[in-house]
């Protein structure tokens, strides 16, 4: 049998890359789903210290302030979150409030640069 520990080290070295490739080959010639295994070494460093880092693909608007032309804001943000004027108003006076949840990155540059505009204070998480 093969030496474990020796095995036990390849295997935390492996890249995202080469841990997918082995739960295919795991997957198709063994038929073992090895899931929970690919999780646990996906998430151990590489050799080189480097983790691989998802990217972000959604996005929340949170709505700091409206700032000195608080009605231009309100309109915009009826508008923008199709919303009454008095569901607007409450939002924009209770900020920070998140506006919008789950856009994509151009939605929400797109938003914010609106909304800074019209004056008020964005912030992109």
């Amino acid at each position: 049998m093969a030496d474990l520990k020796q095995l036990a080290e390849q295997l935390v070295n492996l890249t995202v890359k080469e841990v997918k490739e082995l739960a295919d080959i795991l997957k198709d010639e063994y038929g073992i789903e090895p899931a929970a295994a690919a999780v646990a070494i996906a998430a151990a460093p590489a050799a080189d210290g480097a983790a691989a880092a998802e990217e972000k693909t959604s996005f929340d608007v949170i709505l700091k302030e409206a700032g000195g032309q608080k009605l231009a804001v309100v309109k915009l943000v009826k508008d923008l979150a199709g919303l009454g004027l008095k569901e607007a108003k409450d939002l924009v006076d209770g900020a920070p409030k998140e506006l919008k949840s789950g856009v994509s990155k151009d939605e929400a540059e797109a938003l914010k640069k609106q909304l800074e505009e019209a004056g008020a204070v964005v912030e992109i998480k």
